[in-house]
């Protein structure tokens, strides 16, 4: 029997952290770690297993003391912390054993690692269970294998504390059928999307529901809607097992903007209590779209997209690019003119940023243009190669986006934008966290703040027009305290 710790490295605080507001709500992080959950259950049962999120509590010498193997998992924008865990656990001579995306895309610059469990577990794990068995460990597991998650187990629940958390998460596909030149996720799951049976997605709600949750969980794809087919028979499963269980939870999740054109795809996800989706807009620029090879975008009307998806009862949360080679100094004011009357209130605006093993990493290795390795924050205003543009212009231009459309009087406006174009869900109700967080913000924001006027005027118009939206735009009042801190560390930032 082994004593297996697996620790998640902290989180740092960005936009997608949301770290200045789970306050509102008495919770200490956004998201549990759920690959380590997952990994949990491939381990032995009969290990003894603990697990130690950073982002809710701190790791004691004495967790790394009880540990036979420390286990650790982390994406990009975690690898710091990663580093300062290893550095700790091989102060006491333990094994680390580590997975995960930043480990799976550079392990080479990690050197204190004793196995690295690489690519996707459902395949590498067992190859080190079976050479553990056998006395015979190798440093490297590695697979271009493509499993079938059909056989991934159940997280375990029951090595977290709920209470510390704002959304669950549960995984239902992986891979991406597009072929975006920056992105990472078809390198490390592919372009062919693997997707679980309805009878086992029922079976993970339904074990979220008798461990206690109630509330938010987000579907972690890479792109929920990648395989089409497959979701529409999916749906009409959960669809059902919300209904008799009097809709229990509200989703979230990514998705490509393709979305927008299949009617019954919204109405199913609509039934389904999907209340948010983020989308992969990027730009306005059909040049920087064509550039990217974001062929899903470039013929399509992406306002009457984002117009068409609120209207079936999501919010759509973006994700926005400038950097491209195209890209001139008018992409800025493009941007915030598009951004503002697509009313995309969540804009995530990062400068291009080149990942490991990328279409794009590849091509500008071979234009010698790389500098650094990617931070894996995406809005850090870090540049990690030579862009067309100047680089002080193109920097500065960023900055003067973020800084605009995060900016009191435009936050709200397009806060105003959605809940016009906005049409809730059935389903949607007002849940005693609700009222506890709308109460909290009127105190922080509508006495405390400087945005009060604005506040209450969103407040008592959402009341008069759409009182089904009133916890959305609670909600996103909320949010634009951790923009508005994010940004203004952002802009702050000296490059």
């Amino acid at each position: 029997m082994k004593n297996i710790l697996l620790v998640y490295p902290e989180y740092p605080d960005t936009f997608w952290s949301f770290k200045h507001v789970l306050k509102f709500i008495k919770r200490k992080s956004a998201f549990p770690p759920l690959g380590l959950l997952t990994i949990a259950a491939m381990l032995p049962e009969i290990w003894n297993k603990k697990l130690i999120d950073l982002n809710v509590e701190e790791l004691t010498d004495e967790h790394i003391a009880w540990a036979d193997m420390v286990f650790i998992s982390a994406m990009i924008v975690q690898k710091a912390s990663a580093q300062e865990i290893i550095n700790r656990c091989k102060e006491q001579n333990k094994i680390v054993v580590a997975g995960g995306p930043v480990f799976t895309t550079q392990h080479e610059n990690f050197k204190n690692v004793d196995h690295f469990i690489l690519n996707e577990a459902e395949v590498t794990l067992p190859l080190f269970l079976a050479d553990l068995e056998h006395n015979k460990l190798q440093p490297v597991y590695t697979s271009p294998i493509r499993p079938d998650i059909t056989t991934t187990p159940l997280p375990l629940w029951n090595l977290i504390n709920f209470k510390n958390y704002a959304t669950m998460a549960i995984q239902y596909s992986r891979g991406c059928p597009f072929n975006c030149e920056f992105c990472d996720i078809i390198i490390m799951n592919g372009r062919i999307p693997r997707v679980k049976t309805p009878e086992q997605i029922v079976k993970e709600f339904q074990n979220l529901y008798d461990a206690g949750w109630r509330g938010s969980i987000f579907v972690v794809d890479d792109n929920f809607i990648g395989n089409m087919t497959h979701v529409k028979q999916m749906l009409p499963k959960l669809i059902a097992w919300q209904k008799e269980h009097d809709y229990p939870f509200t989703l979230l999740t990514e998705a490509s903007t393709n979305l927008s054109a299949d009617p019954e795809l919204m109405q199913l996800m609509s039934a389904a209590n999907f209340c948010k989706v983020f989308l992969g807009i990027e730009t306005p620029s059909k040049e920087g779209l064509q550039e990217c090879g974001k062929f899903q975008n470039v013929t399509r009307d992406l306002a009457q997209a984002v117009k068409t998806i609120h209207q079936n009862g999501m919010q759509v949360m973006g994700g926005f690019i400038v950097g491209f080679d195209t890209d001139t100094e008018s992409i800025f004011d493009t941007q915030i003119k598009f951004i503002q009357e697509i009313g995309v209130v969540t804009a995530m605006v990062g400068l291009l940023t080149v990942l490991p093993q990328t279409r794009l990493w590849h091509r500008l290795k071979a234009e010698k243009r790389l500098l650094t390795d990617a931070t894996g924050e995406n809005t850090d205003g870090i540049l990690n190669f030579i862009p067309k543009m100047n680089k002080e212009k193109l920097v500065a231009g960023y900055k003067r986006i973020f800084s605009t459309i995060y900016s009191r009087k435009y936050y709200y406006k397009r806060i105003e934008t959605f809940i016009k174009q906005y049409k809730p869900t059935v389903h949607a109700r007002i849940t005693i966290r609700d009222v506890q967080a709308f109460l909290k913000s009127v105190w922080n924001i509508g006495i405390l703040s400087r945005a009060r006027l604005r506040y209450w005027k969103l407040i008592v118009k959402t009341i008069l027009t759409k009182r089904k939206a009133l916890p959305m735009a609670v909600e996103l009042a909320i949010y634009g305290i951790h923009f508005e801190k994010v940004v203004r560390r952002a802009v702050a930032k000296q490059v």
